[in-house]
């Protein structure tokens, strides 16, 4: 199982926090003490022609069976890694990559639409990251941030989200023994989720170069 060095991501329920923090994080490095490592922040799904056409799935502005989804996840993915200034290149270059939802997301939440097999073996020969973040939210609580968006995905939705909670926690453990993987309380004030974030991800070698 290849592990990607120099390669963390956030991982959540939808209304979790991760984009917020992605930002800060961006600022924290910017202003921190000392030589600090060139941050490249990215997110899934890209947005690429592939990923571009995933959030038209998910917006509900195409409808895609499930399966189709988990195709296009895993489409979009490969390019991201492997492409021209993907998430490998990044890596190799001595960046630190973030990524907002990488395959864990695809795990949970095409395994619970079209059943763990199809987004198992689509994700099985991809890298796994350095590290994962973990923004653990009470769904209910998840839904009320959600209440302002104009707009909600296919799967933001109370029931729904339940279950992406409960599914995160199962899979996030069959990886714990291979990659570190840290839970950070997404409840907290966005200042103490940074915090928490910044030590999580100060452990990782590239910090100690």
């Amino acid at each position: 199982m290849k592990i990607l060095r120099n390669f963390a991501v956030f991982e959540g329920l939808d209304g979790s926090g991760t984009t917020t923090q992605m930002e800060i994080l961006e600022k924290t490095l910017s202003m921190g003490p000392g030589p600090q490592p060139l941050l490249f922040k990215t997110f899934e799904p890209t947005d690429s022609s592939i990923g571009r056409l995933l959030r038209q799935g998910m917006s509900g502005e195409i409808r895609f069976d499930s399966r189709t989804i988990a195709f296009l996840f895993a489409a979009d993915r490969s390019e991201h890694l492997y492409g021209s200034g993907g998430i490998e290149e990044k890596c190799s270059q001595g960046k630190l990559v973030v990524c907002d939802r990488y395959l864990f997301s695809s795990l949970v939440y095409q395994g619970i639409t079209c059943g763990e097999e199809l987004p198992c073996n689509l994700n099985r020969d991809f890298p796994l990251p350095e590290l994962v973040l973990f923004f653990d939210l009470d769904p209910e609580t998840a839904q009320k941030r959600m209440d302002s968006r104009s707009h909600r995905d296919i799967y933001e939705y109370l029931e729904f989200q339940i279950k992406v909670r409960e599914r995160y926690k199962a899979i996030l453990q069959k990886y714990s023994s291979d990659i570190r993987i840290e839970t950070i309380d997404a409840s907290l004030s966005k200042e103490e989720v940074s915090a928490l974030v910044w030590r999580s991800l100060g452990k990782m070698p590239i910090f100690r170069r």
